[in-house]
């Protein structure tokens, strides 16, 4: 385990600990009712994509009731996002620019490979040393939030607009849209450059190593494509603008686009649907143990200093000569002979005097005895002996 990660171990423990584990108590209900709250809204997703028809591209314009392109003169009133459902689509990725028949396509290549795609993705990422330093002067804070500040990796997307076909029909079959706006679900995305890089040290890299500083030492480089004629599925909302079908994310599912089937996204879903039941049980059953240890004892730590400021309280008064609190066993009752006050035989003996150490009076009694002493014999201090 490196520094930062015994340092943030350390720290995350000592904050779990405290109060009696009532910080882990409330740590593990929060983590339990995030998981209650998944588990719903993946139950609502899973019904949802239960229900959701699999259809080709060529029976969208059926199910959603909508009239053939040779009909676009009549009840054109119905194609403006009149009728909206939920459906899984399974097509062809092609660019929308050969739809619109633009004789130079508008589609990326990938730089690596040199592939046609819709979309490109680069991710570059820079890998740091672990050594904590010859001098070990790296403190924990640094080790801790260093990495957080340093940015280790970016990411850049390119994207073309792109819709579905009907493989084995294309170009004269139907087509529909696909609006990436406002979707941040995984894409279905194939590697096709994967390679670390290694970084050159300099003169400061080496200052850096000797006092501790973290310093790059490789640049892993990945290119990730969607490309051309790649058979996919898309899970959203279909509809229909002015006699052109679109699909759309629906931000209530876990997928989109997707190279999974419908019976492989249920799948899929009923298993992680099952995991955060059992995890909200779990997490929800040790929080309540742990909170309800935390209570009792944070009760009976507060009981304690209670009685503590009780017994100083009376202490005080009767240092002062005023009247203690007296306990309920104290009151008149049923107390044994041998153990009654002999000055009031009403209460319990309590206290002993010093130095013979007798146990013949009750409280009350024995700070009445010591203040009639004190009295008198502060009187006859006033005379002079004769």
């Amino acid at each position: 385990m490196s520094s930062h990660e015994q340092a943030l171990a350390s720290l995350v423990s000592q904050l779990a600990l405290s109060f009696d584990g009532a910080i882990l108590g409330v740590a593990l209900a929060y983590a339990a009712v995030r998981s209650f709250l998944k588990f719903t809204s993946n139950s609502k997703a899973l019904r949802k994509i239960r229900k959701a028809p699999t259809l080709r591209v060529s029976d969208l314009r059926s199910i959603l009731d909508l009239p053939q392109p040779s009909d676009e003169n009549q009840n054109q009133n119905l194609d403006q996002d009149q009728n909206q459902k939920l459906v899984i689509v399974r097509g062809q990725v092609e660019a929308k620019s050969a739809i619109d028949g633009n004789w130079r396509s508008n589609v990326l290549v990938a730089h690596e490979s040199g592939d046609k795609a819709v979309i490109v993705q680069r991710i570059q990422t820079c890998i740091y040393n672990e050594w904590k330093g010859f001098f070990g002067w790296t403190s924990d804070l640094r080790a801790i939030f260093g990495r957080s500040w340093r940015e280790q990796e970016s990411i850049s997307l390119r994207t073309v607009p792109f819709v579905l076909v009907e493989g084995g029909r294309w170009p004269q079959s139907d087509y529909v849209i696909v609006n990436m706006d406002a979707s941040r679900h995984p894409l279905p995305l194939t590697t096709m450059y994967h390679q670390l890089q290694p970084i050159d040290a300099s003169p400061y890299t080496f200052l850096q190593a000797l006092f501790g500083h973290e310093y790059p030492v490789g640049l892993l480089d990945e290119e990730k494509i969607l490309s051309l004629g790649k058979e996919i599925n898309a899970v959203g909302i279909c509809s229909s603008r002015n006699g052109v079908l679109e699909i759309k994310s629906c931000k209530d599912l876990p997928y989109f686009l997707s190279d999974m089937s419908k019976d492989q996204m249920v799948v899929d879903l009923a298993f992680k649907t099952k995991i955060l039941l059992w995890s909200g049980i779990v997490l929800g059953s040790l929080s309540i143990g742990v909170l309800s240890y935390a209570v009792v004892r944070n009760w009976n730590r507060w009981k304690e200093w209670r009685q503590h400021r009780q017994s100083q309280q009376q202490n005080h008064a009767a240092s002062n000569g005023d009247a203690p609190l007296i306990d309920a066993d104290e009151e008149a009752g049923d107390v044994p002979d041998g153990q009654l006050c002999v000055i009031c035989l009403m209460r319990r003996r309590r206290s002993a005097f010093i130095p013979c150490g007798h146990l013949v009076c009750c409280q009350l009694c024995a700070i009445s005895v010591e203040r009639e002493k004190t009295v008198s014999q502060a009187g006859l201090g006033n005379y002079p002996a004769r």
